[in-house]
């Protein structure tokens, strides 16, 4: 009994797409939760809460030199 059957240039091109667009999807879930799920799996280790060292000072200070200011504005208002 013969077949027939033959791929097309168009199922070809659905299939490039659809491996292409797999991938993409499984690095973007990876970079997204990959991060928890590490840490999940390693329960037995301890992390720290901050990525790097010295990035919580930064933006405390930050935040506290914002706060100062906007108080220092809202006292150097003239009355209307």
């Amino acid at each position: 009994m013969r077949l027939f059957a033959y791929l097309d240039p168009g199922s070809g091109s659905i299939i490039l797409q659809t491996l292409l667009g797999g991938a993409a999807a499984a690095l973007v879930s990876i970079k997204m939760f990959g991060r928890k799920v590490y840490r999940s799996l390693m329960f037995w280790k301890t992390f720290d809460d901050e990525d790097e060292p010295g990035k919580g000072t930064s933006t405390t200070a930050a935040t506290q030199h914002d706060a100062e200011r906007a108080a220092q504005h809202e006292t150097e208002k003239e009355p209307v």
